[in-house]
């Protein structure tokens, strides 16, 4: 026995095993790196995004605020993480405050963003987004009184949504980089925001698909079409209501 320890001991090899190049921009394995199809240079809006990410969000290896983060010029898109934000950080609490800044949050009272852009057309607009799954903006949003206040904006998109990879609740929602690049796009006036910053998600997810991953329809379509596994729980019940995609009995 002693003499099988030691031949196994014998057989570690002297120097450690080599580790995966890491880009050093998006901090992702050189072989899975998206830093190719990014705008060359950095695109530079003259409205500024603001992410309150939640902490789940920033565990996820595929994520998409980074990709947003890196296609704008340094200060475009700020990226606050936590749950509870008031007091913690003076500059987002300044920022939250100021008469121009929105808040993307769909809710009764929220107002197209392009009424907003056509009514305040050489106004330059803070825009705030939740980044996180519903249920976490859902709780970021309640958590924080300091969001109450503030003019709250919705989207609307046509389409699918191009991140693929990720199961999505219902038809109409998006990630957080389709989001932001979509209000830039209406806010500036320019296309260019819509087109150069999707373009790493639709690289991310080729890969993806290429080695091992499957296109995911949402919630909202497997469910119409009788192929979601789980049974429809309360909470998702609530939000297909709300989107007028379940019927009431």
């Amino acid at each position: 026995m002693e003499s099988e320890v030691l031949f196994d001991l014998a057989n570690i090899p002297a120097d450690p095993p080599k580790m995966r190049s890491i880009c050093n921009k998006c901090e992702r394995p050189s072989r899975v790196c998206w830093c190719g199809a990014l705008p060359d240079p950095p695109l530079s809006p003259r409205n500024k995004i603001i992410i309150l990410q939640h902490p789940a969000e920033e565990k996820r290896s595929l994520r998409t605020a980074p990709i947003l983060h890196l296609g704008l010029k340094e200060g475009s898109c700020l990226i606050f993480k936590g749950k509870h934000f008031p007091g913690r950080n003076h500059e987002l609490e300044a920022l939250l405050q100021q008469p121009n800044t929105l808040l993307l949050y769909p809710s009764p009272k929220s107002i197209d963003l392009r009424e907003i852009q056509s009514k305040h057309i050489d106004c330059n607009f803070n825009l705030v987004l939740l980044d996180g799954t519903w249920p976490q903006a859902k709780a970021m949003y309640s958590g924080n009184s300091i969001l109450h206040g503030i003019q709250q904006i919705k989207l609307v998109i046509n389409g699918p949504s191009n991140y693929i990879i990720r199961t999505q609740p219902t038809e109409g929602c998006f990630s957080t980089l389709e989001t932001a690049a979509e209000a830039l796009s209406i806010l500036e006036g320019d296309n260019v925001y819509r087109e150069k910053l999707i373009t790493p998600l639709k690289s991310l997810c080729d890969y993806q698909l290429q080695n091992g991953a499957v296109s995911h329809e949402s919630k909202e379509f497997r469910i119409k079409n009788n192929t979601y596994p789980k049974l429809v729980g309360k909470r998702l019940n609530k939000v297909l209501k709300s989107a007028e995609i379940l019927q009431p009995s």
